[in-house]
């Protein structure tokens, strides 16, 4: 099924082959607003808590590196921390690799940190979701977590890449549908166009590697 971007022909080939109250309260108008009912549907809970359960990751050396490479001088301009922008690239890579799940662009997963928390893993939304992806608070109780590791980088990313793979397949890989119910802005097109745009023009080329291999 197509996705509803101008990155379907790149998206199609992947599918082929603790923070104290005062500060959370501080980065309240850091990140984009996300409504109440996002990321609620019944469903999610087996899936993130699989995701959770399975975080091994074995990309390819010389692609790893070559993606490296081209992404971390962009990463470089928001995330100062060399450790912290490492571990960023690291997630989102082998989470839009996950195997035996469907693949996600690494653009996209780029493209929807940047603009829900500007890769702030201490981000709060007015409606309390938290972290790099904006993953809303109910998740740690569901999964017998704690809630600090919403702040924790594969923690968060794992939930957020999980709950975008979910929508993705609930929507029939519309991207822009998916962002919205991800988003809890269903109906609205803002927030997708957002995203889209900051995939295509700001991680263009995320999304690339490896794709004569699974063609």
């Amino acid at each position: 099924m197509p996705y509803s971007t101008n990155c379907g022909s790149i998206f199609r080939a992947e599918l082929r082959g603790g923070c104290g109250a005062a500060l959370l309260a501080l980065l309240l108008t850091c990140s984009p607003v996300a409504w109440a009912d996002a990321q609620r549907d019944p469903e999610l809970r087996g899936v993130v808590m699989q995701a959770i359960a399975s975080a091994e990751c074995f990309p390819d050396k010389f692609d790893s590196a070559v993606w490296f490479t081209m992404m971390e001088p962009r990463l470089r301009r928001t995330v100062h921390d060399t450790d912290e922008r490492m571990q960023i690239l690291k997630t989102a890579y082998c989470e839009a690799h996950r195997p035996g799940t469907q693949r996600l662009p690494p653009g996209l997963v780029l493209a929807l940190m940047d603009v829900e928390s500007h890769f702030d893993r201490w981000a709060v939304s007015s409606a309390g979701a938290v972290g790099l992806m904006q993953v809303m608070p109910f998740w740690p109780s569901e999964l017998g977590m704690k809630r600090f590791q919403l702040t924790q980088i594969e923690a968060n990313m794992r939930m957020g890449c999980a709950i975008l793979r979910f929508y993705l397949q609930r929507e029939k890989n519309d991207v822009r549908k998916a962002l919205a119910r991800y988003n809890g802005s269903v109906g609205r097109r803002e927030y997708p166009d957002k995203v889209v745009q900051r995939w295509t023009r700001t991680w263009n080329g995320a999304d690339d590697l490896g794709l004569a291999a699974r063609q």
